[in-house]
C-alpha cells in the first residue's frame, strides 16, 4: 500500500500566507504541471474555497479541464504563447486569456478572432531578463500596435516573469525598474497598459511591496520555496512496513550491495521506490557561487561516504539502507518499537512521485 497525501488545510495556511503579503493584488493561482503534481481540479478548488479566483495554467488541456470542471466563468490565463493556428482555434471557444509575446502571436490571434467573430482577451507578455518568452522592453514599436490597432484584440494586462527573487535583489529591482519604465511609455503614449503583474512565489515573499495589481503564484502554494515565510510544506507519501527481518553481521542490502551491515540490524522493507520519486531531485539549484561551493561538497560527501535518505515510521527518523531500489526501500529500525503494517512516511515532491494514488485530506 502507498498512496500521496495532500492535506488541504496546510495549502490554505499557505494561501493566507500569500493574500498577507499580496495586500489588494490580485493572486493568480499557477495550476501548472497539474497542479504541480497534486491534481489540477482539487487544487482549482481548494484556492477557489480560499478566495482565489484567477487561474494560470501552460496547456490547452489544463485550460479544458478547469472550464469542464466547473469553473466557467473564472479568469484562465494562458502562461504559455502561442502563434499555433491549431492550438489558438482549440482555446478560443474555452475564453481564456491569451498570452502574447511576439508580433507573430499577435498577429494569428487577430486573424483566427476575426475567422471567429470574437474579440480575443489578452496579456502582453515582457522579455525583462529571463530570455524566454516575451516583447523585449525597447520594442515599443511592437508593443503599441497591439494596444491600438488590433480591432479583435483586448488587451486587458501585461507582465514579466523574475528570474532571481529568491537569490539576486539586485538583479530583481533591475527587472522591476526595466518593467516600470515599460509602464511608463505606454502611459505617455495615451495606453493604458491593464492589469499589471510582476512578482512570482519567490517575487511575493521576498518583493511583496512591487505587487502592481496582481501577482503569480505556484510552487508557494504548496509552501516549496527558499526560506520559509510561514508556508507549511505539502506532500507526502504514506506507506507501510511490508517486511521485517534481522539481517546478520556481515549481511548486504541491494542492487550492488550498497550496504553491509556491521552489527547484527533489524531492517524494515518499504514497497517504495524511485519509481515514485523517492531520491528523486526536481533540480539542483546553482544559481549562486554559494550554491555551486555547497553542491560540490555535497557531490564530495556523496562520493566519500554516500548521500543519506531517512523516512519517518512511529514517529521515529529512520535511516535508508544501501540504494534505493525501483519500488523497494529498506530502512533500519534496530531502535525503534516497529511492526508490520505500521505506517510511513516518505518524503517525496509532488513534481516527482507517480505510481501512487494522490489522496486529498
Amino acid at each position: 500500500m502507498k498512496r500521496y497525501l495532500v492535506e488541504r488545510e496546510l495549502i490554505q495556511n499557505n494561501i493566507q500566507v500569500l493574500q498577507k503579503k499580496a495586500g489588494s493584488a490580485v493572486i493568480w493561482a499557477v495550476l501548472k504541471g497539474n497542479g504541480y503534481g497534486l491534481g489540477l481540479l482539487p487544487m482549482a478548488e481548494t484556492c477557489r474555497t480560499a478566495g482565489l479566483d484567477h487561474f494560470a495554467v501552460t496547456e490547452i488541456a489544463e485550460a479544458r479541464a478547469l472550464r469542464e470542471g466547473g469553473f466557467e466563468t473564472e479568469p484562465i490565463l494562458m502562461l504559455q504563447p502561442t502563434a499555433d493556428a491549431d492550438e489558438i482555434t482549440a482555446l478560443l471557444p474555452l475564453h481564456v486569456i491569451f498570452t502574447i509575446s511576439s508580433t507573430e502571436d499577435a498577429s494569428v490571434l487577430a486573424g483566427l478572432a476575426a475567422q471567429a467573430g470574437v474579440t480575443a482577451e489578452a496579456h502582453i507578455k515582457i522579455d525583462t531578463g529571463m530570455g524566454r518568452y516575451g516583447f523585449l522592453p525597447e520594442e515599443m514599436e511592437k508593443i503599441t500596435p497591439v494596444y491600438h490597432y488590433m480591432d479583435t484584440i483586448h488587451v486587458t494586462g501585461i507582465y514579466t516573469h523574475l528570474h532571481s527573487a529568491f537569490c539576486d535583489k539586485k538583479a530583481t529591482k533591475a527587472q522591476i525598474e526595466s518593467f516600470n519604465r515599460v509602464l511608463a511609455a505606454l502611459r505617455e503614449a495615451g495606453i493604458e497598459p491593464g492589469m499589471a503583474h510582476i512578482l512570482n512565489s519567490s517575487g511575493v515573499l521576498h518583493f511583496s511591496g512591487a505587487a502592481m495589481d496582481a501577482v503569480r503564484v505556484g510552487s508557494a502554494l504548496l509552501g516549496r520555496v527558499h526560506g520559509g515565510h510561514g508556508l507549511k510544506r505539502v506532500g507526502y507519501c504514506e506507506t507501510q512496513v511490508e517486511e521485517l527481518k534481522w539481517l546478520p553481521k556481515g549481511h548486504t542490502t541491494g542492487y550492488g550491495a550498497g550496504w553491509t551491515a556491521k552489527r547484527p540490524t533489524r531492517v524494515a522493507i518499504l514497497p517504495v521506490g524511485w519509481y515514485n520519486g523517492f531520491g528523486c531531485e526536481v533540480g539542483n539549484d546553482l544559481f549562486r557561487f554559494r550554491d555551486c561551493l555547497r553542491r560540490i561538497a555535497a557531490s564530495l560527501r556523496v562520493m566519500l561516504f554516500g548521500k543519506a535518505y531517512y523516512v519517518t515510521i512511529n514517529g521515529k527518523r529512520c535511516k535508508v539502507l544501501g540504494h534505493i531500489g525501483m519500488l523497494h526501500t529498506a530502512a533500519d529500525v534496530s531502535g525503534i518499537q516497529c511492526s508490520l503494517g505500521d505506517m510511513v512516511r516518505v518524503e517525496i515532491n509532488p513534481l516527482m512521485q507517480k505510481g501512487m494514488d494522490v489522496e486529498w485530506r
